[in-house]
């Protein structure tokens, strides 16, 4: 199945993704993990070694350049818009317990319309991991979701919204959706994290009705201080890690392609 994995910053959506990863290599399955958060932390979440050696795509001047026909940054240059990916991915992701990772990175320029020689590596890269793949993909994202367009939005099994208990949380939930029904995505599910008690799970089902809550995932400080001690969250909390196998589950008989 194919998940993209979003919500307000801060959530703790890297850190699901990289849970859900882990899980879903644990049941199984081949699974590709794809960093397209400008923060670019999924590599070091999911406890790689060296993760700052690790040089996102956006970045592969010589690559983009090879495959487009033009250089970075060629605002207004002739370049293919179809460039040949297909080799792309055993080429560019790194392996580790089972994750096969591959950091795509964020153009930083020209806004969510950007049309240059990266934007569009990227963009027919991500299509092709979607529609032509047969792994459980797995796409870290940031809120605005333009990594996805209108024709692989619907190559989306599930685009998952990582919510926690607060207004702003909420509100980026509700913009998000918005934003993926122009796309025309409109199998949403929604994971609360960081949630304390009772009094916040009962806040996010109030407020959060006209989506699917697949899930509570509890606030823990063992995954701050695992941080601290460069563990991975699922050794971090137990609590977590069964939660997330859990969800894993549910995804995977409920919504999986």
């Amino acid at each position: 199945m194919k998940i993209a994995i979003t919500g307000k910053g801060g959530v703790g959506k890297t850190t699901l993704a990289a849970s859900l990863a882990h899980t879903f290599v644990e049941l199984g399955y081949s699974v590709i993990a794809v960093d397209a958060d400008p923060d670019s932390n999924l590599a070091a979440t999911l406890g790689y070694p060296h993760p700052e050696t690790i040089i996102p795509l956006v970045e592969m001047k010589d690559l983009i350049e090879e495959r487009t026909g033009a250089k970075t940054g060629s605002l207004g240059a002739l370049f293919k818009l179809n460039p040949s990916v297909d080799d792309l991915p055993e080429k560019l992701w790194k392996v580790h317990n089972g994750i096969k990772l591959m950091a795509m990175g964020t153009v930083k320029k020209g806004g969510s319309g950007c049309v240059c020689p990266e934007s569009i590596l990227l963009r027919v890269l991500i299509q092709h991991l979607l529609l032509d793949r047969n792994e459980v993909i797995i796409l870290d994202m940031e809120a605005g979701i333009e990594h996805l367009g209108r024709g692989t939005a619907k190559a989306v099994d599930l685009l998952l919204i990582v919510v926690e208990p607060g207004k702003r949380s909420v509100e980026t939930a509700y913009r998000i959706k918005e934003l993926a029904g122009h796309l025309g995505l409109k199998k949403i599910g929604v994971i609360g994290n960081k949630v304390r008690n009772e009094e916040e799970k009962n806040f996010l089902k109030e407020n959060l009705g006209d989506f699917t809550l697949l899930g509570f995932i509890p606030y823990s400080l063992r995954i701050v201080d695992g941080y601290q001690r460069d563990l991975v969250p699922w050794l971090a909390s137990d609590e977590l890690y069964q939660e997330v196998k859990k969800i894993a589950i549910e995804l995977k008989k409920n919504w999986g392609g």
